[in-house]
């Protein structure tokens, strides 16, 4: 899964857009929400699970919780595995109330370059003009794109869990009523990341795989660990504090997937590393890199593809590259250990001998174990019962807890006060 060549498609699209003002130039800024793409398998005839919604000519509204307070705002759109161009004919934000609708208040327009539209070649990315607008830490807000009349979902966040919105066909990018926004879909696509004028606290990515991203936890309620970490560190009054959320379901250390996304060690830089504002890095991985080698070959659609045979030195020279990036950048990375699984006896001794590596060999800034924290005293290699959702794999909203609980907050508290 290799990204489009950009140079020629980036300077193309530099060109199209007036030069920013100094002002806005020298502006810093902090993400403050964060989302990573995948491709969208591109087939005639998917499986259920992997249709594309119809967004053609229609306004998509998709809903988002900001980490962070700012007096204004600023969104950044993504092409970055388009093969196609991404027209974008309108967009807007606004408060959400929590569903289709907004609450009271106008839609704030949002421009690229001073214009209203968008297109972006294959592979580009673009970040709006500053909004005013201001954002307010933790309060639901609604981004509204309409598409242009061939637009197709290349990309997407496939587990956004949550619900969000596709409206008849026609620009509805403004309309407050949810009346407008029958169509329904559990995606995220296109807007990757909100930013807010810097604060000066850092933010923390959480990147991994379906664990970091919450599967399984309560459909619609934000229960995932990265979700309850921001809580705990509100509530324990750290510096104000971004976890950003880059976890990709099925994703892998080492492995690109056909539905999962890029490996993780390829993405990094961009969709942890790179973010604005970042300062420190929690990373869980492995666990499907340890799996989907034994997962059986699938006519047509095969997700688990390849089904690359892993070691634990494999893995763990992959952490390497993984934390020589994070290093490369200033950022301090934590190495979450992985979690129990009921692995079978030879991939379950692969998982203790990383996550051996993973406490004791010095490659990490720091440790969250994970694996202490959900496992049950009497079988290790499994979850405790009260923290698993049922299959044997994912923590229930318990455990997603359990693991914020995990994270050694002083830590974090050290690292912002003395990045």
């Amino acid at each position: 899964m290799k990204i489009p060549a950009l140079l020629s498609t980036a300077l193309a699209f530099a060109a199209a857009l007036p030069a920013a003002a100094p002002a806005q130039a020298a502006q810093a800024w902090q993400a403050a929400w964060t989302t990573s793409l995948q491709s969208v398998p591109d087939l005639a005839s998917p499986p259920g699970l992997y249709a594309k919604p119809e967004v053609a000519g229609r306004t998509v509204r998709q809903v988002i919780y900001p980490g962070l307070d700012g007096r204004e705002a600023r969104l950044r759109l993504s092409n970055r595995y388009g093969s196609l161009p991404l027209v974008v004919e309108r967009a807007t934000i606004a408060r959400s109330d929590g569903a289709a609708g907004l609450a009271a208040g106008k839609a704030a327009v949002v421009t690229f370059g001073g214009r209203a539209g968008l297109t972006l070649p294959p592979g580009a990315e673009a970040d709006s003009d500053p909004i005013a607008f201001p954002v307010v830490r933790d309060q639901a807000l609604a981004v509204s794109l309409t598409l242009g009349p061939r637009q197709t979902m290349q990309a997407w966040h496939r587990i956004a869990n949550r619900v969000n919105f596709i409206s008849s066909p026609g620009d509805h990018a403004a309309a407050a009523s949810a009346a407008d926004f029958r169509g329904r879909t559990t995606h995220y696509a296109w807007i990757t990341q909100l930013s807010v004028p810097g604060t000066g606290a850092g933010g923390l990515v959480a990147i991994g795989d379906s664990i970091t991203d919450g599967l399984r936890s309560t459909f619609g309620a934000r229960h995932s660990w990265p979700e309850d970490l921001a809580r705990r560190a509100a509530a324990e009054s750290l510096p104000p504090l971004a976890v950003l959320n880059a976890g990709i379901s099925g994703n892998r250390l080492l492995s690109d997937s056909p539905c999962y996304g890029e490996r993780l060690a390829g993405r990094f830089d961009h969709d942890a590393a790179t973010l604005p504002g970042v300062r420190a890095v929690i990373l869980l991985i492995g666990i499907n890199d340890i799996n989907f080698a034994a997962t059986p070959l699938r006519r047509g659609l095969d997700c688990d593809a390849p089904h690359t045979q892993v070691t634990a030195n494999g893995l763990i020279d992959g952490y390497k590259r993984v934390i020589a990036d994070a290093h490369r950048r200033g950022l301090r990375i934590f190495g979450g250990t992985l979690t129990p699984a009921a692995l079978p006896p030879a991939r379950e001794a692969l998982r203790e001998a990383v996550n051996q590596w993973i406490r004791h060999g010095g490659g990490f800034d720091g440790v969250v174990d994970f694996d202490a924290a959900l496992r049950d005293p009497q079988h290790p290699a499994q979850l405790l019962p009260a923290y698993n959702s049922g299959d044997g794999i994912h923590p229930s909203d318990a455990g997603y807890a359990a693991m914020a609980k995990a994270v050694p907050l002083a830590r974090l508290r050290d690292i912002l006060s003395h990045p």
